[in-house]
């Protein structure tokens, strides 16, 4: 169809990609009484329900039910090597997708009166967009593309079959042995999961694994996934691929170093790129490379008119932070509020066990922009509850800038994700240790590590010769 012939919609803001960004801007943008185009070319929902965060943790959980067994003679229950039907884990994964879809639909959009137009959109000027057979002009447009898996140019690999997050959790069939490549947040949780599901998993990591955690947090992990039978190969880099027999063979290394890794079934977990692939981003005048679109502060693009948020942005690619910048992007958008982003206390988790935690700066970050610090730990093994669940690897590391000002954490342990919260809180509104110090924990709970890690900031003046010399005088008073 010619773009004349087009069926013309007129918008307040048109948005390309129904990925969580993209949808939490048509939610709140059409309760607010905007007109609201929604243009997807694939699934409602995008990555995160369909191929990504949910997937991932629903598998996670039945691995973890698997791990559950195999441990509870620890408490005298039972335990056993539990047998475990890939195919239900398979249709428990897809269960836990198809339950949240609804929320993601196109029929609830509708509902809350979004047009939705199911196609590939395309830039045809700078401020209008084609799709399917509808040409859209809009006051402003929100690019919310997302990113897909990145296959790395690997010798051999275009003429194996692979996996990526786009494809593994289709497997009905358990792999006999994985073989993971690329040692990251995905490739780590994927990997620690089909281990504990009863697959022989083998990760290939060119660094080391999760290397953009704090080194000593990941060190905890590292001995977990080992302890459980997962084969590291870090500092190792990933010469060729070729097949063996229904399987596949990796090639590592070089020389007197070189081995060859045999699998069953090969996971591609090197990273994610961007994108923007077919919007003709061009024809609008939106400036972009291979890390993303670029944008200021107010998640405006070179051209004006036109945001982008969430992955396709190219900053830190999580689910809570597209939601965030949709939130950015509607207070600029429908109120011209100088909303702008402010990233310092974004947290992010990787779900193994035990989980992996983190917000604001690093020790290690802090001390590379040279701001003065004090880190500061303390171990789950010293925590009542922990102990009570035998879950006392791990540790809370705060990081304490002047003033006693709290600038960023590190969970490593038991529900770290969920424990982080406050310190998320304590980062973004600026509060000190002793706010933190002079919290009631509820006891035995696991929360209680962060009021006890504040404290231990304390430790060494409160406890010193100095206090107790003025602790002796005062018992002199009347």
């Amino acid at each position: 169809m010619s773009e004349t012939a087009k069926t013309t919609v007129k918008a307040d803001i048109a948005i390309i990609g129904a990925g969580s960004g993209g949808l939490s801007v048509a939610a709140g943008a059409a309760q607010m009484g905007a007109k609201v185009v929604l243009v997807e070319k694939g699934k409602m929902g995008g990555d995160c329900l369909n191929t990504g965060c949910v997937p991932s943790k629903a598998l996670i959980a039945a691995g973890e039910a698997a791990e559950a067994v195999r441990e509870s003679g620890t408490f005298g229950v039972n335990g056993h090597e539990p047998e475990i039907d890939f195919a239900k884990v398979h249709d428990h994964v897809h269960d836990v997708i198809a339950g949240i879809a609804p929320h993601d639909s196109v029929e609830r959009f509708e509902g809350l009166g979004v047009q939705v137009i199911q196609a590939a959109a395309r830039f045809v000027s700078d401020r209008e967009i084609a799709a399917g057979d509808y040409r859209i002009k809009a006051r402003r447009i929100v690019v919310a593309t997302g990113s897909t898996a990145f296959v790395p140019p690997i010798p051999g690999l275009a003429e194996v079959p692979h996996l990526t997050n786009e494809s593994v959790f289709e497997l009905t069939e358990r792999p006999e042995h994985l073989i993971v490549v690329g040692g990251g947040p995905i490739g780590i949780e994927l990997a620690q999961a089909h281990r504990r599901l009863g697959s022989a998993v083998t990760v290939i990591e060119a660094d080391t694994i999760m290397n953009k955690d704090d080194a000593d947090a990941v060190a905890v992990v590292r001995k977990r996934l080992e302890a459980e039978g997962v084969s590291l190969h870090e500092k190792s880099q990933v010469q060729k691929v070729e097949r063996k027999g229904n399987g596949v063979a990796v090639m590592v290394g070089a020389g007197e170093d070189s081995r060859r890794i045999e699998g069953s079934h090969l996971l591609v977990a090197a990273g994610r790129k961007v994108n923007v692939d077919g919007l003709d981003l061009e024809v609008a005048g939106i400036d972009y490379d291979r890390r993303g679109i670029k944008v200021d502060a107010r998640l405006r693009t070179s051209n004006t008119r036109v945001f982008a948020i969430g992955d396709v942005a190219g900053g830190l690619q999580f689910t809570h932070v597209a939601g965030y910048h949709a939130g950015i992007v509607i207070r600029n958008a429908l109120f011209n509020l100088p909303a702008k982003v402010d990233d310092k206390a974004v947290p992010w988790v990787t779900y193994t066990d035990p989980e992996l935690a983190h917000v604001g700066l690093s020790e290690a970050a802090a001390q590379e922009k040279g701001v003065e610090v004090t880190a500061v730990t303390f171990d789950f093994a010293e925590n009542d509850r922990a102990r009570a669940e035998r879950a006392t690897d791990g540790f809370i590391k705060a990081v304490i800038g002047r003033k006693g000002r709290i600038v960023g954490a590190t969970i490593v342990g038991r529900h770290a994700g969920e424990l982080i919260l406050p310190w998320v809180l304590a980062v973004q509104k600026g509060l000190k240790v002793s706010d933190m110090a002079s919290i009631i924990a509820p006891y035995p709970t696991l929360g209680e590590v962060s009021k006890r890690v504040a404290g231990a900031y304390y430790t060494p003046s409160l406890f010193s010769d100095r206090t107790r010399k003025v602790v002796r005088a005062m018992q002199y008073l009347p």
